[in-house]
């Protein structure tokens, strides 16, 4: 009698984790940052038309990297999730912190129970009268709840300190764009045209909802 392939749980684990972050390593770094007006959330995509950010509800937006495929499914999961919730209830009970754990709890399932894992890690921004709130998901569900910036993909070490070293709460959103650029660049050793960002912003001075795309000059003014 054939005896079953066996492997050991914890190598299991080890190899998924491995896979899932060597595909994630490969895409091109996201920052989402907190300026004194609001959140933005910037990385290098030369694709106009697949973005890698965008709105989930009025003050939720949405920022992921990996297999774009994935992330699309979770962020298009997200705007249903919120929608369903904002109807079912109120407009205020639609969270950033809600939906970080329903991606969380998604991501877990996957990662234990399918064979391969999502390639994916993805961020949730919530704009706040006075406190923001962004929440890091890892492909395997760990959920992480970050202060002042979140970095996906790439380098995030190198990146994490590129940013934290001169980063404040008080810099407006040109400095702020400035200083997320400038460390994207420094960290991937390349620089970026400026049609090749995505960028986007909660903007706390905008209406009831916030999320609204940058445009190239707003990136990269012209000199």
């Amino acid at each position: 009698m054939t005896m079953p392939f066996y492997v050991p749980p914890e190598q299991l684990i080890k190899d998924r984790a491995e896979f899932a972050r060597k595909g994630i390593q490969r895409g091109r770094p996201i920052a989402v940052v907190e300026y004194d007006g609001g959140i933005l959330l910037i990385g290098e995509n030369p694709n106009r038309s697949l973005h890698k950010t965008g709105e989930i509800y009025d003050r939720v937006a949405f920022a992921g990297v990996g297999r774009y495929n994935e992330f699309e499914m979770l962020r298009v999961a997200g705007i249903r999730y919120a929608d369903v919730k904002g109807y079912a209830y109120a407009r205020g009970d639609v969270t950033a912190k809600g939906l970080a754990n329903a991606y969380s709890q998604t991501l877990g399932q996957i990662f234990t129970h399918e064979v391969k894992p999502y390639e994916v890690e993805v961020v949730v921004a919530e704009l706040g009268d006075d406190d923001n709130h962004l929440f890091h998901v890892r492909y395997d569900g760990t959920l992480r709840d970050k202060q002042d910036f979140a970095i996906l993909g790439g380098d995030e070490d190198r990146l994490t300190e590129e940013i934290g070293s001169s980063h404040r709460s008080d810099m407006g959103l040109e400095d702020a764009i400035a200083l997320t650029t400038r460390s994207i660049q420094d960290a991937t050793e390349n620089e970026i045209p400026p049609g090749d960002w995505e960028a986007g912003v909660l903007d706390r001075s905008l209406g009831r909802r916030k999320f609204r795309r940058l445009s190239i000059d707003e990136i990269a003014p012209p000199t």
